[in-house]
């Protein structure tokens, strides 16, 4: 799923690769990750447009079809409900953090539904 997030996964197709029911997969998948495999995926997909977002050169809907999603509005919720705002006003904060690629990975990291933010983490 990390390796090929923008590809169509779905379910079926994950659980058959981990050679389980579907329902087993899902279930162990979110005891051991703490989200849904889709939940999960959405979140890697959001993740990757948060970076590719911070270059122009590419507009909103391409970037939202390269990391899997479907079309604009799609990607638009998806985008809103994991980061709290549009693609397009994420872009306009112009956040590029002068800091090891790590740090700004984990500072920028978007939280999973329902999960509280950590104490420390700046919030971007």
């Amino acid at each position: 799923m990390d390796r090929d997030f923008a590809d169509r996964l779905d379910l079926p197709a994950l659980a058959k690769l981990a050679h389980m029911s579907q329902g087993h997969f899902s279930r162990s998948f979110r005891g051991t990750f703490g989200e849904t495999p889709h939940r999960y995926l959405q979140r890697r997909r959001i993740e990757r447009a948060m970076s590719l977002l911070r270059d122009p050169a590419s507009s909103v809907t391409e970037v939202g079809l390269r990391v899997g999603f479907e079309s604009l509005g799609a990607f638009s919720r998806a985008f809103r409900a994991v980061v709290g705002v549009s693609p397009s006003q994420y872009r306009g904060r112009g956040l590029v953090a002068n800091a090891p690629v790590c740090f700004v990975k984990t500072w920028l990291r978007p939280i999973s539904f329902g999960e509280a933010p950590t104490s420390g983490a700046p919030v971007p």
